[in-house]
């Protein structure tokens, strides 16, 4: 009976998976060429992500969006959302993997090839708005400040975590989940926190710890 229980999921399953992977097919193919986005190899899309691209938008190879709880039930409450500004880049690299985040440049955000982002994570270059009150109320606002993000090889961006203007993330580092980062991270160490501090080295080096 346990076995007979299990046929409709499996059936349920190879289902979900011919539409996104055949039917779907041809409509990603198209949705990427009109959102202008450049790739070296077509990246591996569960769900589209939303994409609002007035400037340059490049992605390696074998990069993996998930924008659907289907296919990543973290923080599947959003889909991912890319966004790149007139005049703006964003760039990202081979092996990255993107889980139901949000990602906005109005200047430049590199994500390097290997990284990780997590479910519900957002990366800005920007504060978007004015601090002080009487150039916020502009239209547009007047003075917003903004400052390129790099995301380095292999890094690691925990669920809901968020990256601020101007932040570098080393090497083979790792945010964690819910952290506000504002101030830059060396290579192979663990920041949490609001807002994200050092919390401990990673020793990347020593394959036995894995």
């Amino acid at each position: 009976m346990s076995i007979i229980r299990k046929i409709p999921g499996k059936l349920i399953r190879e289902t979900r998976h011919f539409y996104q992977f055949v039917i779907m097919l041809p409509f990603k193919i198209i949705f990427l060429w009109i959102n202008n986005v450049n790739y070296s190899k077509r990246p591996i899309l569960g769900g589209l992500p939303i994409i609002n691209n007035a400037g340059e938008l490049n992605l390696g190879s074998n990069v993996q969006i998930t924008s659907s709880a289907r296919f990543n039930m973290v923080s599947g409450k959003q889909k991912t959302c890319l966004g790149v500004g007139k005049n703006a880049v964003l760039s990202i690299g081979d092996n990255v993997g993107i889980s139901n985040a949000c990602i906005f440049a109005l200047e430049k955000i590199i994500i390097e090839e290997e990284v990780l982002v997590g479910g519900g994570a957002s990366i800005y270059d920007s504060d978007f708005h004015a601090l002080l009150y009487h150039q916020r109320i502009q239209r547009p606002d007047t003075n917003i400040k903004s400052a390129p993000v790099v995301i380095r090889k292999g890094a690691f961006i925990g669920t809901e975590a968020i990256i601020m203007k101007g932040v570098e993330i080393g090497e083979r580092s790792v945010i964690a989940a819910k952290s506000v980062v504002t101030r830059s991270v060396p290579p192979d160490e663990i920041w949490g926190g609001n807002p994200a501090k050092f919390l401990k080295k990673i020793d990347n080096q020593n394959k036995k710890n894995a």
